[in-house]
């Protein structure tokens, strides 16, 4: 739990279990490759198209992944100061880097990623209950921002289409929306269910122990107080859609990258569905279930196969693989920024902790930098 994880680091999840679930994760997206790209021919032809990308487009895609996550950046910066902590978009553009690597390749997600934004927070001022509730309020805003692009996706495609099935999933789509609108709205009371749920399994178990169980109660609380008016939900709902947004507009400049023809039919319901599939902790990152759904999606709504196939793969090594590339030289940025910051600052007590700043009044929370 991140209102635990001060006392956490990466490493803490990383216990048998979640080892042998990643290892499993592994082989099960390689399989899915495997199947994926089984036929010789048309991943050879894919791999030439490939050869032949378009290095505007290439770039393009790339611009376009950075602005998602930098629009990421911005969101945090929204929401912690929202919570009345205040952190510059350029430092959580990189933590943003590097908890995409951390999010998409080490054991243990959701929880190291969510635990290593919650320590990144803290050591720039955030108290406890500001840094949770800012990856909480997050969490439910990035999954109701994805739920419209689905519903969105779904009414496109049904404009030439009479499918029950795809007006069935529309309308589960709106439930899903309305519901994790309302937990967003009245997360207060959520938070103090949570905190009630600690309690029961303290009397129950007499765990947490001690001061970690009373220190999570207390959390618990704090971040309850925290407001969030409808005006700040929407915006903070808006820039998580712009975060989706950007990513999508990644695929689309793929497509382009390797002169496919796009099928504005189902394009966007193939990216929306791909993205929930590969955001099961099953398989890391989603190797291979994103894949294998987004190429065949595509291919059901009429895209050509090697030009499908050809536009994953280009997708996926912005999206996937460079991201790893790149996060991973974000987190060796950051644990050398924070060892120089150790050298140079002398010993201190420590802050007070769960300490939870003032919040910023409706009139400040309109600015958009610190």
């Amino acid at each position: 739990m991140w209102v635990a994880a001060e006392h956490a680091s990466p490493r803490a999840g990383r216990t048998v279990k979640d080892a042998v679930q990643y290892v499993v994760g592994v082989a099960v997206g390689a399989v899915v490759l495997v199947l994926l790209f089984g036929k010789r021919g048309e991943l050879a032809a894919s791999w030439r198209q490939l050869g032949q990308v378009k290095a505007g487009w290439v770039a393009c895609a790339v611009a376009a992944e950075a602005a998602s996550l930098w629009t990421f950046a911005y969101l945090q910066h929204k929401v912690l100061r929202l919570s009345g902590a205040r952190i510059a978009v350029p430092s959580l553009f990189l933590l943003s880097l590097a908890n995409d690597a951390i999010a998409i390749t080490v054991p243990g997600e959701p929880a190291v990623s969510s635990a290593y934004r919650f320590q990144y927070y803290r050591r720039h001022g955030a108290s406890g209950a500001s840094a949770g509730w800012t990856i909480f309020t997050i969490l439910i805003a990035q999954a109701i921002a994805m739920s419209v692009l689905l519903l969105v996706g779904v009414i496109v495609a049904l404009a030439a289409s009479t499918s029950l099935i795809g007006a069935g999933v529309m309308i589960l789509g709106l439930v899903v929306v309305i519901g994790a609108g309302a937990v967003l709205v009245r997360r207060d009371l959520v938070l103090r269910l949570a905190g009630a749920m600690v309690r029961a399994v303290r009397l129950v178990t007499g765990r947490p122990r001690g001061r970690v169980g009373a220190r999570i109660e207390s959390t618990f609380a704090r971040m309850s107080e925290i407001p969030l008016s409808p005006t700040s939900t929407a915006e903070v709902v808006g820039i998580a859609l712009g975060i989706w947004c950007c990513d999508f507009l990644c695929l689309v400049c793929s497509f382009r990258a390797v002169g496919g023809t796009i099928p504005w039919g189902g394009v966007l319901v193939a990216y929306g569905a791909a993205q929930v599939v590969g955001s099961l902790p099953i398989v890391p990152g989603g190797l291979g279930i994103v894949e294998g759904s987004l190429a065949v999606i595509l291919v059901a709504y009429g895209a050509d196969r090697v030009s499908a196939l050809a536009a994953t793969i280009a997708f996926r090594l912005v999206n996937f693989w460079l991201a790893i590339a790149v996060g991973w030289l974000a987190v060796a940025v950051i644990a050398h920024q924070r060892r120089r910051l150790g050298r140079r600052a002398a010993p201190t007590a420590e802050p007070a902790m769960d300490v939870v700043a003032p919040p910023a009044s409706e009139a400040s929370t309109q600015s958009t930098q610190s």
